[in-house]
């Protein structure tokens, strides 16, 4: 499957509609003056929030159609093949690295783990964040015997891979990656995996309190915050 075309394609169709709840909750995570690396940008939402805050920030990407959008907002971008080839970067280049929610996306996900690794500098940051196959609510349809195909869940159809917080910690560990902190993002307009009283007043706030006490268990992304060792 030619997956540039693919998503040459899908990027023509989506707009620039995303959560910016969630994006905000990633981007507290960078601090101003960075050298911020993100892999993956899409059409660069996330990386221009990033510029505006004060960081410093490049971004690669697969579709030629995400990459043109992206540096429509000033975003300077490669584009980048991972399932082919490394990141066109020296090591130890930036002080940031963020992969949101991408890497469930590649056929190779231990060779983009190694390459988030590689380009981020001794003490640097990496922020990950992947889609939670763990949620509550697959872990029950799974008891049921059910393992449904939902747009915007961690089964989402373009999905390739799924994670849990305790295979992913173990990746990023045996990448010399040491976990600071662990968040979460419920996500609770995700249409099918919640029942509709969740989104009601006051129930609404605290369960997205929850998911971020309690990633593994509620959130639908959970967001891994690690710093590489020295060198």
């Amino acid at each position: 499957m030619d997956f540039a075309a693919f998503y040459d394609a899908y990027w023509r169709e989506k707009g620039d509609t995303f959560d910016r709840r969630r994006l905000s909750l990633l981007a507290r995570y960078v601090a101003p003056g960075e050298r911020v690396l993100q892999v993956d940008c899409g059409p660069g939402v996330l990386a221009e929030m990033l510029v505006a805050q004060g960081a410093r920030v490049w971004g690669t990407d697969l579709s030629r159609v995400a990459a043109e959008r992206a540096r429509g907002r000033g975003i300077p971008v490669c584009r980048v093949d991972l399932d082919r080839g490394p990141l066109p970067f020296p090591e130890d280049a930036f002080d940031t690295v963020i992969s949101d929610s991408q890497i469930e996306h590649r056929v190779r996900y231990e060779h983009v783990f190694d390459e988030l690794v590689r380009v981020l500098r001794p003490q640097g940051k990496l922020i990950v964040s992947l889609p939670n196959i763990a949620h509550w609510r697959f872990r029950w349809w799974l008891l049921r015997g059910r393992f449904p195909y939902l747009e915007n869940s961690p089964t989402d159809w373009l999905h390739l891979r799924f994670f849990t917080l305790v295979e992913a910690r173990a990746l990023l560990s045996a990448r010399g990656i040491v976990v600071d902190r662990v968040d979460g993002y419920a996500s609770l307009w995700v249409q099918g995996l919640y029942p509709g009283w969740l989104r009601k007043r006051g129930v609404y706030d605290v369960y997205v309190w929850a998911a971020r006490r309690w990633p593994s268990l509620l959130a639908r992304d959970f967001i891994i915050i690690g710093r590489k060792g020295a060198a």
